[in-house]
Formats: C-alpha cells, structure tokens, sequence
C-alpha cells in the first residue's frame, strides 16, 4: 500500500511517500525551489518521493491532502460574519483566492497532478485529512510508544487550534479541543510580530531572544490578553488583536497596552523587546505546563507526544519534561505545516484503511533520525564538483574524519553534507555547518561572518548520546533538538556579567563550552546516536578523542532567509559565499583557500529578510 501525504498553499509545502505503514521519504518543496517556506504545490518534493521509492504517479494507492479547505472556509466565513462590519478590507482581498482556487483544491490539486504525468483519474484517489489529525497522527503514529497523550497545538488548522487524542495501538481518538480565535500559537505570533519578526518565520527569534530580558510583562497578559485556567485551557481577549478580521496581528489597544507600536524589523532591539520575549515565553510555558500536568492526572497515560507549531517550542518542550508528569516525550520532528503531509498519510494508512500498527519496543521511533530527504552517491558528487569547477581532495572514510575533526579542533568552520537530508527545520547532522563549542569567539562568529544574522540567535550542540548526561542536566534522548536543558554545574563557569545587559550578556563565558552556552546556561541539544548517523557519531568522537570534549556546534547549512542546503551545488554556492573554511561533502574534502577566486559570492545580500 503506497500513500503520498501533500501539504501545500499556506507555508512550508511537503510531500511524503509511505508504503505499508513504513516511511520511504519526505521533503519540504523549499529545499528545491530555494524559496524558503515556500507554500506552492509541492512538485519537486513529489517527484523526489517518487524517486525514492522507485515509483510512478499511477503506482500510488492514495494521495492525501493534511487539512480540509470547506472547512477551513466555513471558518473563514463565520468568523467575518461575526464581526461584520469589521473586517471587510481582508475579507475582500482573501475571498477571491478562495473562489477562485482554494475552495476547488481537489480539482487543482488533479490538475497538478496530471501536469506531472499521472494518466489515472485522481478524484477517487484523493482524500482529506484534517488538519490536527494529521498533526497528531505524524506524532503518534512514528513514536516508540503503544499508548500515549497526543497534544496539538498551532495557530490553526480549519477550527481546531488546540486538540487532545489519546493514541493506543493504531487508534487514534481526539477527546478535547480549543477553538479559533483562541490560540496559543496566534497569541505568540502576535508578540512575535509585535517585536518586529515575521510571523510564521520568526517565533524561534523570540524563543532566543527571551533569556536576555526578563518576564516583567507577564502578569500584564495574563490578566489582559488571555485567561488560562487550572488545566491550562484558555480564551484570549480578543479586544487586543487584529487577526480574525484585520490585515495585522495586533491593534492599537494592544500598543497602548504596551507603550508603543510595533517594532519595524529594521528598528534596534531594545531591553523592552527582550523582555516582551520572556514574558509571553513565561506565559506560553505556563499554558503548556498546566495542560500537561491536568492531562497526565486525569487519563494516567505515562507518554506524551507533541505536534503542531507550538511543539518546536523546545524550551516549553524541556520544561515539561523536566516537570515530570510524563515517563517521556516525543515531539514531532517536523511538527510544523510540513509534517502534516506524513500525517495525513499515516492516518489513511492507520484510520482510514485501518491497518494494525507495529507493537513498539525500546526507545526506538519510526523517523529514521527524520533523515529522509535526498542522498547524493560519492561519483554523482564528485562529478558535480568538477562541473562546479571546484577544487577537492578525495579521501577515504577515515581520513575525512580525521582531516575534518583537525579542522574543528583548530577552531575552523566546516560545512558537512553528508548522507540523505533530513525533514523538519532542523540540521542534524546531514546539512550541518559545525564548528568548536570551547571556542569564545565561535557563537558570534558563525552569526555574523557564516550566517548573516542577528548576534542574539544560540548555536546548538550535537552531543554523544553516551555523554550527554556528562555535560547536561538531561536524562532522556534528544535526537531532533527539540529539547533545551542546562549545562551541569560542574561544567559552568562564574559568569560575572559586571552589569551587562542584552546582547552584551554574550561576550561573557559561562560554561567549559561556551559556544552552546545560552545566557541563562541553557543549551538546545541534540543527542547524536551511532544507529541513525554513525558518520556524524564518529566525526564526534574524533573531535572528542582529540580534545576530550564530545560535542560539537551545530547550525543548519544555510545563510539568513535561505532553506537549507539540499543538492551538492546548493552546498559549495553557500560555502563561496561566506567565512567557511573546508567544505566536507561525501568523501569530498575542500578548502577554501585552494578554490577558484572567480568563484566567490557576495552572499550576504543574496536572501531576503527572514
């Protein structure tokens, strides 16, 4: 049984290729496009799924869609008509994308399906899950658990913006739900654009951000713009915000509440920004904290799964771990839009077509280490290197590794592209640039001179998964960095911070490694493990063997606004164009200094925004 999951036209376009309940592939159609988020059909990443699975278009069961659009536009509706006459200037420039080819998904989605060769009528074929179901269902279904709480939370799929399932063999039963307009996602959105980011892109900025300041403005939200109840259900107030009917978030009560208008992105962060950051990540830690803990009570079910938008909120994502109502946790890797389309194939597979799921064993999930994307052959690399007219060394498998681990114990920045590209939005070591946490001058380094972005953002770090208890106050896997704990005690360093305030607060060392040291001691980890990624698993350990440190800093392969690299050209385009020293790729080994000059980009300029 072959199912291909599709979501499309909102943000962050995917395809998904399962057989028989097992994950074939999955990519994100920016990865191709280079357009990053990109909401259009997603048919790169189809045909690469298709590829993968030595498939056509006609070899397929079913296709299915992650949401159900007459629903999606029946809320749409209602919601205008509820506060009519307000709203009129969205309600007129949305209604026309939706009359015109929203609201008609199943033909379009035929059509786009044909273009690309399929022969075989597709309106049979074709099914609709719903959004939170297949949120749900990518979390459950790929976890190592038999029975687990299933707790969704984004902005909104068509009503739902928060939902409860209880997950037990292939059963998946949804038990509670929150309804538009209220929504934890929308709230964090709103301070997200309050502060000056793009919603939908930049809620990771305030998570970073929020250890700088102080949650001096929580109090303020809880008892203006949202009532949050003892089991963590809430309404918001929705006097303050904009977005039901309005082409903004928030309004001008909302800025009188605060003092001021919105951020423009181009405006200096202020201490007030960062402690707008901490407090609305205080509230939504507050939120998730007391659902979890009324869940676990009431039902008594030991694991939770997590999906959604809200769940790659790794901070709140630790706290609940840390709290204890759960025996464990597993979030989504790709818990935002693009996981959808895994979930929305996983439930046909599972609900629709009501097929038994595997008895789980161990700690082990279904994901692969969510390294699903493309793998590029050594003989395909280095024929698109010589293409490239780049300059390389071949080597073998223990000589890259020891060459690239000199280079990180030397403090150089390495690209690594290495073995199929992984699904979600984060670099786990297949699309990794890396480089030495001991290092001081790292953190800002890679943000400035690599990245191109603001000096505030954290570096992970890719620990052994044999270690990581060693240098961190974590217990559990952390395999898709979904997970923020401290650095132990013994590892920290006295941080005198003599008065430092914002940014500033980085230039003071705080642990043995301060590369992935946040200013609260706070660090987004990643576990590393010989059976999903032995290559990265054995670059770590000669990076340790030389230095005693099992860790190394990781940040995706891309600058600021780009998607993460996918081709082996996306690659050496990124590293001409910015600081990196050697480039690993393959067996392919690159310096810098020996490439073509003709070769170097003005990267810096090259993306928009994010």
């Amino acid at each position: 049984m072959k199912i291909l999951g599709l979501s499309a036209f909102y943000h962050d376009s995917a395809a998904t290729l399962i057989e028989d309940g097992n994950i074939i592939a999955a990519a994100q159609q920016e990865r191709f496009s280079r357009r990053k988020h990109d909401p259009g059909f997603p048919a790169d990443a189809i045909q690469y799924c298709l590829n993968a699975g030595k498939i056509k278009l006609d070899d397929l069961n079913h296709i299915v869609f992650y949401d159900k659009p007459f629903l999606k536009f029946e809320r749409l509706l209602e919601t205008y008509l509820s506060f009519a006459p307000r709203g009129f200037r969205s309600f007129a420039k949305s209604m026309p994308v939706w009359l015109k080819e929203k609201l008609f998904q199943r033909k379009l989605l035929g059509d786009a399906l044909a273009e690309m060769g399929g022969t075989k009528s597709w309106q049979e074929k074709l099914l609709f899950a719903e959004h939170h179901q297949s949120h749900a269902a990518s979390a459950y279904y790929p976890s190592p658990f038999n029975d687990a709480i299933v707790l969704t939370m984004d902005g909104v799929g068509e009503w739902a913006t928060t939902s409860v399932a209880i997950g037990n063999g292939s059963k998946l039963d949804f038990i509670k739900e929150i309804h538009f307009p209220h929504s934890l996602g929308l709230l964090y959105s709103a301070f997200t654009y309050y502060t000056g980011f793009k919603v939908n892109s930049g809620e990771y900025k305030v998570m970073g951000l929020a250890p700088y300041g102080e949650p001096k403005y929580k109090s303020l939200i809880l008892k203006h713009l949202i009532d949050v109840k003892a089991d963590g259900s809430y309404r918001l107030n929705l006097e303050y915000f904009d977005y039901c009917t309005g082409l903004t978030m928030t309004n001008r009560r909302f800025d009188k509440l605060f003092g001021a208008p919105p951020r423009l992105p181009d405006q200096p962060l202020t201490q007030k920004h960062m402690d707008l950051a901490a407090s609305i990540q205080a509230v939504t830690e507050e939120v998730v904290l007391r659902m979890t803990r009324s869940l676990a009570k009431e039902y008594k079910v030991p694991n939770l799964c997590l999906a959604g938008g809200v769940a790659l909120n790794c901070v709140a994502n630790g706290k609940i771990l840390k709290a204890g109502h759960f025996k464990a946790i597993w979030a989504q890797p790709a818990a935002g839009d693009a996981g959808g389309a895994l979930g929305a194939a996983l439930a046909v597979h599972y609900q629709h077509l009501s097929r038994e799921r595997p008895v789980a064993k161990g700690a082990k999930d279904q994901m692969q280490g969510s390294y699903l994307g493309p793998r590029f052959e050594q003989q395909d690399i280095e024929n698109r290197l010589r293409h490239l007219g780049a300059k390389f060394q071949v080597c073998t498998d223990a000589e890259l590794i020891q060459q690239t681990a000199d280079q990180l114990a030397d403090s150089k920045v390495v690209g690594w592209f290495q073995g199929r590209m992984e699904f979600g939005p984060r670099a786990l070591g297949g699309r990794s640039i890396l480089g030495d946490p001991r290092s001081p001058a790292m953190q800002s380094q890679l943000n400035l001179k690599i990245k191109y972005r603001e000096s505030f953002r954290p570096f992970a770090p890719s620990v052994l998964a044999e270690s990581v208890a060693e240098w961190f106050e974590l217990y559990s896997a952390s395999p898709y960095m979904l997970l923020v704990a401290n650095v132990c005690e013994e590892k920290r360093l006295s941080a005198d911070d003599t008065g430092a305030i914002g940014v500033e607060k980085l230039k003071v060392p705080r642990s043995q490694v301060p590369a992935v040291t946040h200013v609260d001691f706070s660090a987004r980890i990643q576990t590393v493990h010989a059976d999903t990624n032995p290559r990265y698993h054995q670059l770590i350990e000669a990076f340790r063997d030389k230095t005693g440190c099992p860790m190394l800093v990781n940040t995706s392969f891309n600058v600021r606004g780009e998607p993460i690299v996918c081709t082996p050209e996306d690659a050496y385009r990124c590293f001409m164009g910015t600081d990196m020293d050697t480039l690993s790729i393959g067996n392919c080994f690159l310096e810098k200094a020996l490439q073509p000059r003709e070769k170097r980009l003005d990267y810096k300029n090259a993306f928009a925004l994010d």
